[in-house]
């Protein structure tokens, strides 16, 4: 009971403070349309009072538009001036006393119209977000489970003290920092490594808090309080991180700079030469810098409308603008650079075996395993279509894997115990894993080791590409941050030129070097991760995978990708760069034409109204060009024809299909290498029919079909030459393999003597036929979701 009432209580606090906040938004983005409503409201009424020649009436109106504008202009001067700066709103807050000082309401109301014209687009750009980050606060245990003795209660979270006995159930978020009591404990740790494989944990290591048990219950004796544990670290890292961000510095705000006191100065002078105040005051209105409030939120709004429309949230106009000049790119590598899940990449078996007979054993075998890698297994045979069993009697255990009865046969997948002086194809699996920086998943049937599955986290097909992209679009800096092992992390840094790799990284460490990044430039930080979510906080501009990736990471980011699309980031860059170079345009020339009109303000020839009105033209210049944004930046204009998407879609799967057979290649020169020269012939005959009767019309489907259609997409036919190329170059090691098939044929089987071609033959078309395949899915088959 006493339970029940503290989790009623936290949930009753939770729920006013979360009420008092959105009141408080709603009345925050209510202030802008209501100020721009009342402005207008008091110009419309005051001129129809003019109309009917009832001028004190309109008089009575128009001063209290500009005064509605003066006090929201104060509020403005007053936050700027406390943050040390002045801001665009200085000009316009001293030209609406100068109109009433000196009688000129309908400029003053005029002004007001356009502050707050300026005001609504601003909000408009820059729908601010809560970035206290409220998903990592729900994700966040707020009780435990805590063994005394026999019984096992709940308490509440803060109740927990180091050395209680903690129970984790399935599935269950880990509260605190504990030592493993159990013999074996599963775990999901991509919460902070940001490592899509789950772990196996024995008895006595440490477990960190925010990771998620991924296996059956267990216990932990509690090593620190939950304040004093790593999830709530995490918690913290980002809220520091995202207090301490350097203040944005907005394109108008530079601008205002130099011009704020130019238009003092020359308004002063007016007024001294001349004696009229009026004259200063007309200075001050064709001064207000309206191409500032009006034209830079216009084409920032329409920068983030063009996002929009490619899956792109953007928080606010700051945001797009920051990253329109950023410089350097820190990125996460698990689903970003990464898929962020295992795929089988491979299937291995024991010598004389079927390899699809192997993995569809095991796939049947797993289909009621709810494990990543056992996911992984089931999806690589539906891909193949192979037909699966109902599997019986199915036992899964933590650490190990799944026990079930197959068609009358017992297979075993998962962790299996391989000895360690096993068979030599097994030795070469493990040395193989290791070189990959695979997991394997052992398959064994009846007792007997079978087969094995390796299965890896693969490069993004889009990610080289995209990287490209990037780079042309101004960010000259890459590097990769991620929590996982130094190997696979620096293989994917050389893939992909990443020019600086960091693995093993803690939240707190990426922290360190996001920060250290941004003080030498403007910098992106993009991730996935409730890991990288401190880190996107500390980022110039935090860039989310919000398709896939966790909830925290999109409340800590400033850029939101909504589709998994690695690609839009460039595209959003592109725009963004698009964008503030279309707002300094109309900016500049905003000011060019009012700086003109300044000149004539102050020799009398331009009265406050008739400068007011002038403005206004002006304003309407500056917009029409500002829209200009809602145009172009993305990748509108390079989407393809629809024949051409098929014909990519088409031979995209056909090499998803071929994929597997490209085994056949290392199968045949392992026999060749072991002597086995006999069994080692009829595999090359399989490599030989793969060939010629799949692989060799893929290709020339290819040449005749695919390519032409690429020239005009990509520029010219030239941009697939290099893929002719290579073309040529797999044809003639596969007519070469051909010929010595025909001499063994007639021979009566493969000699010694032919041996060594033979290995340079497969392993040159083994290296070849992967780079080429890769290529294509670089460079071409991601052209397809465009």
């Amino acid at each position: 009971m006493t339970h029940d009432t503290s989790e009623q209580g936290i949930a009753m606090a939770d729920n006013t403070s979360g009420r008092l906040r959105r009141v408080q938004e709603r009345l925050q983005r209510a202030k802008p349309p209501v100020l721009l409503i009342s402005c207008l409201l008091m110009l419309g009424l005051g001129g129809l009072m003019w109309l009917i020649e009832a001028h004190d009436a309109a008089d009575i109106f128009w001063i209290a538009g500009t005064v509605i504008a003066w006090l929201a202009a104060t509020e403005e001067v007053v936050t700027a001036l406390r943050k040390g700066r002045f801001g665009v709103d200085m000009i316009a807050w001293l030209a609406l006393i100068g109109t009433l000082l000196v009688g000129e309401y309908l400029a003053g109301a005029l002004i007001g119209v356009m502050l707050a014209t300026g005001a609504a687009l601003d909000a408009a750009a820059e729908r601010r977000a809560a970035k206290d980050l409220h998903a990592l606060l729900d994700r966040a245990p707020r009780t435990a489970r805590r063994r005394l003795g026999e019984s096992i209660e709940v308490v509440p979270l803060d109740a927990v003290a180091a050395g209680d006995i903690l129970l984790v159930g399935p599935g269950e978020v880990v509260p605190v920092d504990g030592w493993l009591t159990a013999d074996t404990a599963e775990l999901d740790e991509s919460a902070l490594t940001g490592e899509p494989l789950t772990v196996t944990r024995g008895h006595g290591e440490l477990l960190r808090s925010g990771i998620v048990n991924a296996g059956p219950a267990f216990e932990l004796r509690a090593r620190a309080s939950a304040r004093d544990s790593t999830y709530a670290g995490i918690v913290a890292l980002a809220q520091h991180a995202a207090s301490e961000r350097a203040p944005m510095v907005r394109v108008a705000d530079r601008i205002a700079a130099w011009f704020l006191p130019l238009a003092l100065v020359a308004a002063g002078a007016a007024w001294v030469f001349s004696g009229s105040a009026v004259r200063a005051v007309a200075v001050l209105v064709v001064a207000t810098p309206c191409p500032l409030l009006l034209a830079v939120p216009v084409a920032i709004v329409s920068g983030l409308s063009r996002a929009s429309r490619l899956g792109v949230v953007i928080r606010d106009g700051g945001a797009l603008e920051n990253l329109g000049y950023a410089t350097t790119l820190v990125m996460d590598k698990t689903g970003t650079l990464t898929t962020g899940r295992p795929t089988g990449i491979e299937v291995l078996t024991a010598p004389g075996g079927d390899l699809l007979e192997v993995l569809r054993m095991a796939a049947s075998a797993d289909q009621l395993s709810a494990h990543v890698l056992a996911e992984a297994i089931v999806e690589e045979a539906n891909k193949r279509d192979l037909v699966l069993s109902v599997p019986a009697d199915v036992h899964e255990e933590a650490g190990t894997g799944v026990r079930a009865i197959v068609d009358g046969r017992v297979v075993e997948v998962g962790n299996l115990r391989v000895p360690g002086d096993g068979a030599r194809w097994a030795c070469a699996v493990r040395t193989r894993a290791a070189l990959d920086g695979a997991a394997v998943a052992w398959v064994a049937v009846d007792s007997e080791l079978t087969g094995a599955v390796l299965l890896t986290d693969p490069i993004r097909g889009d990610a080289a590409r995209t990287l490209r992209r990037l780079r042309e679009a101004g960010l000259n800096r890459l590097v990769m941050l991620t929590g996982d092992r130094r190997e696979p992390a620096e293989e994917v840094g050389a893939v992909l030129g990443i020019d600086e790799v960091h693995a093993e990284q803690t939240p707190a460490d990426k922290v360190g070097r996001v920060r250290a990044e941004s003080a030498r430039a403007a910098t992106v930080m993009i991730g996935d991760g409730i890991n990288d979510a401190p880190a996107l906080a500390a980022a110039t501009v935090g860039v989310a995978m919000g398709a896939r990736g966790s909830t925290a990471a999109s409340e800590a980011a400033d850029v939101i990708l909504l589709t998994d699309r690695l690609d839009h980031l460039a595209d959003t860059m592109t725009i963004a760069r698009r964008s503030r170079a279309i707002a300094m345009q109309s900016a500049v020339a905003g000011m060019g034409m009012s700086l003109v009109a300044m000149v004539f303000a102050a020799f009398g020839l331009l009265p406050p109204a008739a400068g007011a009105l002038l403005q206004e033209v002006i304003d309407i210049a500056v917009i029409l060009n500002a829209l200009r944004a809602l145009r172009g930046g993305g990748d509108e204009n390079q989407r393809l024809p629809q024949a051409t998407t098929r014909l990519l879609q088409r031979f995209s799967d056909e090499h998803d299909d071929m994929r597997e057979d490209l085994a056949l290649l290392r199968e045949a020169a392992g026999l060749l290498a072991d002597g086995d020269l006999n069994t080692a012939h009829a595999a090359l005959r399989r490599v030989d029919r793969f060939l010629f009767d799949t692989l060799l019309p893929h290709e020339k489907a290819e040449e005749r079909e695919l390519y032409p259609a690429l020239a005009a997409p990509l520029g010219s036919a030239e941009a697939t030459a290099t893929m002719t190329r290579e073309h040529a170059e797999i044809d003639r090691l596969a007519r070469r393999l051909h010929t010595h098939l025909e001499q063994a044929d007639a021979d009566g089987g493969i000699t010694l003597g032919q041996r060594d071609d033979l290995l340079a033959c497969l392993y040159g078309l083994n290296a070849v036929l992967r780079l080429h395949f890769v290529q294509q899915e670089e460079n071409y088959f991601t052209l397809s979701d465009r």
